[in-house]
């Protein structure tokens, strides 16, 4: 089992492809079908992922029916109430857990400190489709920031190891 991070899908969002012109697709569902592949060939059926919002426009159990692996969604602003019927194994406005003896904080947001921060805790965030560089041991997780591809939690915490721990104590 792996665990997969990713954010800002916009799965459905065609003013996001079409009127603002912010990726580099020409229709929505060439969009759309490029990140289900994309998905697909990274994730396992049995494996974890982490959405932390915007996972899609209007519908999201279309999208998520056709996707692998164990969907959990942060909320983000354009997440619509169908996200709760929609088969995530669970949403949440935040959340806080710990893979593999690591503390890991989830927000749609960047929180400049987080929970355990100064102890060595990542904090991964979306929202600002790789606008806004992280800080200390934190980093933007959406798509635009690896190709259209979910990270992995190997990933992050190679691109974090030498990043420094923050301490808003002193």
């Amino acid at each position: 089992m792996n665990t997969w991070f990713t954010s800002d899908c916009h799965m459905g969002h065609s003013n996001l492809i079409i009127k603002h012109h912010c990726r580099p697709f020409d229709t929505i569902e060439e969009h759309d079908e490029t990140l289900i592949q994309n998905y697909n060939s990274m994730i396992k059926s049995n494996d974890i992922v982490y959405c932390l919002g915007d996972f899609a426009w209007k519908d999201p159990k279309k999208y998520l029916q056709r996707l692998s692996g164990c969907w959990i969604l942060i909320l983000g602003n354009h997440d619509s109430k169908d996200v709760y019927t929609a088969g995530f194994q669970f949403v949440k406005d935040t959340y806080f857990t710990k893979i593999n003896d690591q503390y890991i904080y989830m927000s749609h947001y960047a929180h400049r400190v987080w929970n355990r921060s100064h102890y060595g805790s990542i904090h991964t965030y979306g929202h600002s489709h790789g606008q806004l560089e992280g800080i200390g041991k934190s980093m933007d997780v959406g798509v635009d920031c690896n190709n259209y591809y979910p990270f992995s939690f190997e990933q992050i915490i190679a691109k974090l190891k030498d990043k420094p721990i923050l301490d808003h104590h002193i």
